[in-house]
């Protein structure tokens, strides 16, 4: 809980008034490897903040299986049309390896950027994080062969790399695994 207030402080200082609030409020969660954290067709309710493990988060289209992203220690995580909208998703965010997890619910956030007002700051500086984040990524594997994506993976994700299965990786990079074998036989 204190590296979540600590990341947050360093955007901009926290009152001790809202550290306090936070930390009333902010519950912890454990989700298991392979756990879903939300599934398609429900309505994220909650952002997480991932204090262990790493977590995957795609959809699905004719069976196949689509990656959004990956995210690890240190990151925020929810399904962000869903949860911002109140809407259901066409999401799955699922567990890779075990998680400890801290999140706070739609409707506290809301309450707290209302009672804080300055801490709508925070969240703008984290949206453009996030956001940027999303355009690199857009515009770094537009285009590109598998090859050529898990080089970007390589330079941009080392630390986590070794850390995806096989399996999603391949449908992250939209191959099958024996080609992601033969990519990686390569480096």
């Amino acid at each position: 809980m204190q590296e979540l207030l600590d990341q947050l402080d360093s955007i901009y200082p926290l009152s001790p008034e809202l550290k306090q609030h936070l930390f009333s409020i902010t519950k912890h969660k454990v989700l298991r490897k392979r756990e879903f954290l939300l599934k398609a067709g429900q309505i994220n309710k909650e952002i997480h903040f991932i204090h262990k493990g790493l977590l995957w988060c795609y959809y699905k289209k004719e069976d196949k299986d689509f990656v959004s992203w990956f995210m690890k220690e240190g990151d925020m995580i929810a399904s962000v049309s869903s949860f911002y909208d109140q809407q259901k998703s066409v999401d799955y965010i699922q567990a890779i390896e075990d998680c400890e997890l801290y999140y706070i619910t739609y409707e506290e956030l809301e309450e707290v950027y209302h009672t804080f007002a300055w801490f709508n700051y925070n969240g703008r500086v984290l949206t453009v994080k996030y956001l940027k984040f999303f355009e690199e990524k857009a515009k770094g594997l537009r285009g590109l062969t598998p090859e050529e994506k898990y080089a970007w993976m390589l330079e941009k994700k080392p630390e986590i790399l070794l850390r995806i299965p096989s399996r999603y990786m391949a449908a992250h990079l939209g191959i099958n695994e024996t080609m992601l074998s033969r990519i990686r036989g390569k480096r």
